[in-house]
């Protein structure tokens, strides 16, 4: 499309409209006055002054700085992307200069990755989503494999307790499938520079033990 330099401040606007629009309808809908959202603010350890919130929301303030938005968000108990796209308030939103308007929904889901980009590197994030998901995958078969050992020990009758043990079987072999996929993706993390998300003490085993020797005596 034909774009004209005049039309970028008209993206840079609907962007701070979108946040002040947000940031006061869900003040509102918390029942905050603006003083209310600055005290938050301040309790989050970065202070906006009431005025600031005051000529934001009225779109008199000429600039909106991200980690303003970070603690808007977290003050408001919503998340930042919610902020610049408020899904089921604003229909139509601009994701970029000189770009046609496209439903806000379709905008968010680009932003926060849910939606692919034609060509685009997402980095190590599917990565750590994978890394996260076999965590969830490893304590949920870990859960299940203690109530079934539980239910072993319960059990009246012979039936029960095999029924027990071959389901605490099943879920031990999917908690060292996953612990073993966790090992090997992290390995992948570590060799490409990239330092591994904590894991919980129940995935502890996970990581080898460290040991004493060179670097050049592990390879």
């Amino acid at each position: 499309m034909d774009a004209d330099e005049d039309d970028f401040p008209e993206w840079v606007d609907r962007v701070k409209a979108n946040v002040a629009g947000e940031v006061r309808r869900r003040r509102k809908e918390m029942g905050w006055s603006a003083q209310d959202l600055a005290d938050r603010c301040e309790e989050l350890g970065h202070p906006i002054p009431r005025n600031v919130i005051a000529n934001m929301e009225s779109g008199r303030r000429a600039v909106l700085p991200l980690v303003d938005v970070i603690v808007l968000a977290a003050a408001l108990e919503t998340y930042p992307a919610h902020l610049i796209f408020p899904v089921g308030y604003v229909e139509e939103t601009q994701e970029l200069p000189f770009q046609p308007l496209v439903p806000t929904w379709d905008a968010l889901r680009r932003f926060t990755g849910e939606e692919e980009v034609i060509d685009n590197d997402a980095g190590l994030v599917p990565s750590f989503e994978y890394h996260a998901s076999l965590v969830r995958t490893a304590l949920a078969a870990l859960e299940e494999e203690e109530h079934a050992r539980f239910a072993a020990k319960q059990a009246t009758s012979r039936a029960q307790r095999e029924e027990a043990e071959r389901k605490r079987i099943a879920y031990a072999d999917q908690a060292v499938s996953a612990k073993y996929t966790l090992r090997h993706l992290r390995r992948e993390l570590r060799e490409d520079g990239a330092v591994p998300p904590d894991l919980p003490p129940a995935l502890g085993d996970v990581d080898p033990p460290e040991t004493d020797t060179t670097p050049e005596e592990r390879l």
